[in-house]
């Protein structure tokens, strides 16, 4: 309902067992269209990756999917298609300035085995019996080269598809890591390429500060290192401690290396940090030794690594056997399985999110997985903890999803006592005493208390979110402390702090009296906000950004939403049947009705300027993408919505115009394939008159 994500059959998947039962799935000559919907599938989580810095799925998902197109690939040559991954180094790059690869960065054939590795090793082995091997850590980051111009650091680029990458000499200057002056033995050129990564600590500062501001917390330290990287403004490169180690010399005039260890030795002797974990050898046996070892350091490194790089050393060897389309023959990259391991259950405590859903979370004795300490991880809903069959004192078996996320897997029953009984979710709502509530439609149990206190913290906080009001530097900790101090009972209460301006400055609830005068007009300003981001706030089931857009634009104020039958809510275009019970039982609701007349009564605006029906571009639908000569995308978006058109995040052939900037990417690309028209920003101009 939300936009036009259309991925296909396996709409993006999210479980282990998906993929498992996927990857088992058996080939025939019917699955031609299973293998296209997996290239869609593939292709959206790689533009996720490495363009939005915003993945969906673990790289261990992502990984099982790849195996299983490479398969269906080598069993049927004749159905790979241009733009499969397995021809393409990352994505393209969309953002910034576009440089050109001297030497294409290519990315490292992937092994999952013990024999995968062997083979390998023995492979090369058999036309150099004397190579020798380095073994190294692999980090989880983004690649980046630099060039060096008779020692002086002239350009800093991104990986980008291996061929185009990014600019990012500005940012890349703001890391520690990066070398400006090679003074010893400067060579006429060099270019070497690292791995942009940001430690755990520094991450964990970033999401503390962004949690403070109330912005989006970053999944992972990878996709935080990425985002940060391609920061217009410096200032927050720098304040956010990247890391950088330089892994591989990509080309060097004025000067020669016969082994990748030399080209090390001459780098740190000029102050470049390089992979600090590397180990010569010579045997299979020294190789695998090596690999288990960096499995065993990961959980003590204060990075994440995703894997163990096996290279060959002598570079003579290495230009002999050349590369792939994709790959250099001269390396793989061995990637460890998901770190689980055995705990005992403690207790199963209950939360209340935004919607009143009860949210189970199982307490268990700490342990160490993928580097950090966990003693926690959601159980979902009753439904999950009955398919796990999980008791209070049961031995669980805990893995990180792409070594971020503890999940739990299944359990040890034969660790079980006779005392053992599965888990119920109790029918008293944890936070305020009343009776939970259960549909027949639904597996979620929820308390439909609307004065929850659980549920009033978290639906606050979407309240001031971006996608809603968007009220600037109003994080969660500052209206857990509102909420407790009994200053917000309910949504409305946050446009009459104003009134209490002199209690807040002096119990400091939203800091000095500087910051407490900054907040409040942060709340004032929202006041005339289009309608739908407060309706997209006031917390209906099954209304988001993308659908209160849809019933303002239909509607044109609150008030004729809120006064809507069933029947007229079902007239607009993606409310289907639960959606419109939802709305309409929600301003059924009297304590609802009381609380959006108090938003009134405080001057929030209700109606939309914007034309609906009767607008230039009525019943268009637009993308938009690069970068346009006078206005931001969102901008952009509120000029096409406000003329009646409706804008959507990515092409698809129901897209009718794409409104296109520069470095417009990808989109572009599948605009053109699918005959979606092509517009600038003065077409749209002109469109509207």
């Amino acid at each position: 309902m939300e936009d036009d994500k259309q991925i296909g059959m396996f709409d993006l998947f999210s479980s282990q067992e998906d993929i498992k039962e996927m990857n088992n799935a058996p080939v025939d000559e019917d699955s031609k269209n299973y293998y296209l919907e997996l290239v869609k599938t593939l292709n959206y989580h790689c533009e996720r990756y490495y363009n939005d810095d915003e993945p969906e799925i673990s790289d261990y998902e992502y990984d099982t999917l790849n195996q299983k197109l490479k398969k269906i690939e080598s069993e049927h040559p004749d159905w790979i298609v241009d733009d499969s991954p397995s021809r393409r180094v990352g994505w393209k790059a969309e953002k910034g300035v576009r440089i050109t690869h001297d030497v294409p960065m290519l990315s490292l054939q992937d092994v999952f085995s013990k024999a995968d590795v062997e083979d390998f090793v023995n492979k090369v082995k058999a036309t150099y019996p004397d190579v020798e091997f380095l073994v190294e850590t692999k980090i989880d980051g983004l690649s980046m080269a630099l060039r060096y111009d008779n020692g002086k650091l002239t350009s800093a680029i991104t990986r980008g598809d291996g061929l185009i990458g990014e600019d990012v000499t500005l940012n890349a200057k703001k890391i520690n890591d990066v070398v400006s002056e090679l003074k010893v033995m400067p060579p006429e050129y060099l270019e070497v390429r690292g791995e942009v990564y940001m430690t755990h600590k520094a991450f964990e500062s970033v999401n503390e500060e962004q949690e403070i501001l109330g912005k989006k917390i970053f999944a992972n330290p990878r996709n935080c290192a990425a985002g940060t990287l391609r920061q217009i403004d410096t200032r927050i490169t720098a304040k956010r401690e990247l890391s950088l180690y330089i892994f591989n010399i990509q080309d060097v005039r004025g000067m020669e290396f016969k082994t990748h260890s030399e080209g090390y030795d001459y780098l740190k002797a000029n102050g470049v940090k390089v992979i600090e974990h590397s180990y010569k050898c010579t045997t299979f046996e020294e190789v695998w030794e090596k690999i288990d070892l960096i499995g065993e350091l990961r959980g003590e490194l204060p990075y994440d690594i995703d894997g163990a790089v096996v290279k060959i050393n002598n570079l003579d060897y290495r230009g002999d056997l050349g590369n792939t389309i994709k790959f250099p023959r001269w390396a793989v990259a061995y990637k460890y399985p998901p770190e689980e391991k055995e705990t005992k259950l403690l207790d199963i405590e209950l939360g209340v999110g935004r919607t009143g859903k009860i949210c189970p979370v199982a307490v268990f004795e700490p342990i160490r997985l993928c580097g950090t300490t966990v003693s926690r991880a959601t159980l979902h809903n009753q439904a999950f903890i009955d398919e796990l069959d999980i008791g209070i004192g049961d031995t669980l078996v805990v893995y990180k999803s792409g070594e971020i996320i503890p999940k739990i897997k299944s359990v040890n029953k034969a660790l079980r006592d006779s005392s053992w009984t599965r888990y119920s979710i109790p029918d008293i709502c944890p936070s305020c005493g009343q009776k939970l509530y259960r549909s027949e439609s639904e597996v979620d149990i929820k308390c439909i208390n609307p004065n929850c206190p659980s549920t009033l913290v978290n639906h606050l906080i979407n309240f001031v979110s971006r996608d809603a009001m968007d009220v600037k530097g109003f994080g969660g900790e500052l209206i857990k402390s509102l909420v407790e101090e009994g200053f917000i009972n309910n949504i409305a209460d946050i446009y009459y702090l104003k009134d209490r301006r002199d209690e807040l400055i002096d119990k400091k609830l939203l800091g000095l009296e500087k910051n407490t005068d900054k907040i409040l007009q942060s709340i004032e300003s929202t006041k005339n906000n289009n309608p739908s981001k407060l309706l997209s706030g006031l917390g209906i089931p099954n209304v988001g950004k993308a659908t209160a857009k849809e019933l303002i634009s239909h509607f044109g104020s609150i008030d004729d939403v809120m006064n809507a039958t069933t029947e007229e809510l079902l007239a607009v275009g993606d409310i289907g049947m639960i959606s419109a019970t939802d709305i309409y039982e929600f301003f059924k609701n009297e304590d609802n009705r009381i609380i959006c007349e108090r938003l009134k009564e405080a001057g929030v605006n209700f109606v939309s300027d914007r034309i609906s029906s009767d607008g230039v571009l009525n019943g268009m639908t637009f993308c938009i993408t690069g970068t346009l000569p006078s206005m931001g995308r969102n901008e952009a978006s509120e000029l096409i919505e406000s003329n009646g058109g409706k804008v959507v995040s990515s092409v698809s052939k129901k897209t009718m115009f794409l409104l296109a900037g520069e470095n417009a990417g990808s989109k572009l690309d599948k605009a053109n394939s699918l005959g979606v028209k092509v517009i600038d920003e003065a077409e749209l101009l002109s469109m509207i008159g």
